[in-house]
């Protein structure tokens, strides 16, 4: 309940995602659409009250005509908001959107002046509505100073036109104070000329010193040798944002660990294993640049920015891979993995989210094992060593990682690949349940069935054999290794009958999904709000 009413005020009161600060578009746009929905709101009530108003007065019918301007320009607020509140929108459309609502807005004011009903209840009205419309807008819409005096005077103008045409006409009762007095109705133009200039001024300050935190903002995280551009997703243990190295302008990805997801202990024991991970070169793990700590303690490191999916998203884009495809992305993994063996690293994670499938350097299909050891290290224990510690993820987590933690190797790893060829090929996880003992109780005791038996395709009998081995609960009758993993995987694609999967086959099937592939990305990136932290990425650990 007090995570919707927080949520629900944040919304309210226009609480935007910092990382949004980093992109301005996204800033932009999400700040005006508030600006028109807020509009919207107040200038919709209005309506249904004079409405009411009318119809209680007897006013009836001519009433209602009178204010079918009202309802356009709550119309067209409310098509503005719907516009801005979704999609990508250039920054010049969303500038023209939000400068043009405002002085329609005015004019609507401004029209009152000259009828009747807005006479009876006086001229300050509009001035007030005016001015208030425009501290709104200074105070949502990040503008500059100067761009925001030039939309408040344009705004006023409107104000000061109907005065003039008001009180040069002759449509002032005869008992008016300044009927037939124009020295009067001169010191009104002076007077409404002052307060348009004061609150133009009072509006360019407020946009100015908003701007400028918001700018302020966006400096800090340009500090140290990356640049923060967007949040492109999150885990359990920080999030990722999209950056460029501020010499290089290399993109690149930068994961942001803050002190409350780790203790000190446990970030030095990354620090450690995340130096051992930085000499693995191997074309299917995910490069690591560079590792830190900033001042405030939020750890970060920085890796190549991966353009692909998830497996997890792969399969749910497109259902169960063909057994050639997932034989091609299992050997590669495989070959990522042997790598990192022997150097004496236990990846201990491995699972369909923790590989993503690529298009690099024109390849594609091109598979990266990521995370490495990052459940391990950061799991969190009193001493240096997590021996005892249960980590993984239930669903690919071998029966050893649940018995006897501090006994798990290289073929541990091999497990969970088999768990996620399983999963490539069948589309659903090789056990689950409905809690995580039973999980790992189908992993401890209960054999798995051949994918062949559940893939809506043709599977092999070779890479079936292959699956299943990974699959054993005795870690002596796994593969001994990942090499002869990615040998065996590679003989069962030279002699099984598939049909091809091959680079053109890749590329076609990236081309054809290009659309879908970005929306599920979009979908998928920061589906939930990032902390405000301020970044100073040029301090070692």
């Amino acid at each position: 309940m007090l995570s919707a009413l927080t949520g629900f005020w944040r919304r309210l009161l226009g609480w935007v995602d910092p990382s949004a600060v980093r992109d301005s578009r996204v800033f932009l746009q999400r700040r005006v659409a508030l600006y028109l929905q807020l509009l919207f709101f107040f200038l919709g009530a209005f309506y249904l009250i004079g409405a009411g108003t009318a119809l209680a007065s007897g006013i009836g019918l001519d009433g209602f005509v009178r204010s079918l301007p009202h309802l356009g320009l709550v119309a067209l607020l409310f098509a503005g908001w719907r516009l801005t509140r979704a999609g990508r929108r250039p920054i010049r459309l969303l500038w023209a959107v939000e400068s043009l609502g405002t002085v329609l807005i005015c004019a609507f004011y401004a029209r009152l002046i000259l009828d009747k009903p807005g006479r009876d209840l006086g001229d300050g009205a509009v001035y007030f509505a005016t001015a208030l419309t425009l501290i709104l807008r200074a105070a949502i819409v990040p503008s500059s100073g100067a761009r925001t005096a030039a939309v408040s005077l344009l705004a006023f103008a409107p104000n000061a036109v109907a005065l003039v045409a008001l009180y040069r006409s002759e449509q002032l009762p005869i008992d008016h104070p300044y009927a037939g007095r124009f020295e009067l109705s001169s010191a009104i133009y002076l007077f409404t000329l002052a307060w348009a200039g004061a609150f133009t001024a009072a509006c360019a300050i407020v946009s100015r010193v908003i701007y400028g935190l918001q700018e302020t903002v966006r400096e800090q995280v340009r500090l140290g040798q990356y640049e923060l551009e967007e949040r492109i997703g999150e885990g359990g243990m920080g999030q990722v944002y999209r950056a460029r190295h501020a010499m290089l302008r290399r993109p690149t990805a930068v994961k942001l660990l803050p002190p409350e997801k780790a203790g000190e202990k446990a970030i030095a024991r990354f620090e450690r294993e995340v130096r051992q991970t930085a000499r693995l070169t191997h074309p299917n793990t995910v490069a690591v640049y560079d590792f830190g700590r900033t001042p405030e303690g939020v750890f970060y490191y920085a890796m190549e920015l991966l353009d692909g999916l998830a497996l997890d998203d792969l399969v749910e884009l497109g259902g169960p891979l063909p057994p050639a495809r997932g034989a091609r992305v299992l050997r590669q993994v495989a070959g990522a993995l042997g790598e990192a063996h022997d150097f004496g690293l236990i990846h201990r994670d491995i699972k369909p989210a923790n590989v993503l499938l690529c298009r690099r350097g024109g390849a594609h299909d091109v598979a990266k094992v990521v995370d490495f050891g990052l459940v391990k290290e950061l799991a969190g224990s009193p001493g240096l060593s997590t021996a005892n510690v249960l980590a993984g993820t239930p669903l690919y987590m071998a029966p050893e990682s649940v018995t006897a933690p501090d006994r798990v190797d290289a073929r541990t790893d091999l497990y969970a690949l088999g768990a996620v060829g399983w999963f490539l090929l069948v589309g659903r996880h090789v056990f689950d349940g409905k809690n995580v003992v039973e999980i790992c109780g189908h992993h401890l005791h209960t054999a798995p069935e051949p994918p062949s038996a559940h893939a809506p395709g043709e599977v092999p009998e070779a890479l079936d054999a292959i699956v299943l081995r990974c699959l054993e609960k005795d870690p002596a009758k796994r593969f001994a290794s990942a090499a002869e993993l990615e040998a065996e995987l590679e003989a069962a694609l030279e002699a099984a009958a598939l049909p091809s999967w091959g680079e053109a086959e890749a590329r076609d099937w990236w081309e054809r999904n290009a659309h879908a592939i970005a929306t599920l990305k979009a979908k998928t990136a920061g589906t939930s709000p990032s902390r405000a932290m301020t970044v100073a990425l040029g301090d070692r650990g």
